[in-house]
């Protein structure tokens, strides 16, 4: 009789990847770091429990938007208070704050849900080239779907 395999916690082997994001697509950029965030490149893939591994994401300030994206794309958020509508286009997000911008890409690509805001925390954004993580020894994200 055969088994369904279910990982445990203790079981999970997580990586680091680090991806340069100068002249990448963001939306073609943004799926393969949500792909590799849920951990489903690898064979022991859950649904129900964060399998995925760490991604650092380097000039994102530098990442290739097409068309008119950055003017005519927009975000807006409302604070709860009269008046408290705020819009801003995707132009003048990558200027303020470029890192926002592809932390809400993958954001839109996650699950919306606990599992999701886990496997979002263990993204790490940085607007130049350098980060902090240089430790954990992480290796180039590849192009294709698969890390392993």
């Amino acid at each position: 009789m055969s088994r369904t395999f279910s990982p445990r916690a203790s079981e999970i082997d997580r990586h680091w990847f680090v991806v340069d994001a100068t002249d990448q697509r963001l939306g073609l950029l943004a799926s393969r770091i949500a792909f590799v965030l849920e951990g489903k490149h690898k064979p022991s893939y859950a649904t129900h429990i964060d399998t995925g591994d760490h991604v650092i994401v380097l000039n994102a300030g530098k990442v290739s938007v097409g068309g008119k994206k950055t003017e005519q794309k927009t975000y807006s958020r409302h604070s709860g208070y009269p008046g408290g509508y705020r819009e801003e286009t995707l132009g003048d997000l990558l200027v303020r704050r470029p890192e926002e911008v592809i932390r809400r890409a993958v954001k839109g690509m996650l699950p919306r849900n606990k599992l999701g805001v886990q496997q979002l925390r263990k993204l790490k954004i940085y607007a130049g080239t350098e980060h902090p993580h240089e430790a954990q020894q992480p290796e180039p994200l590849p192009k294709g779907g698969s890390t392993r």
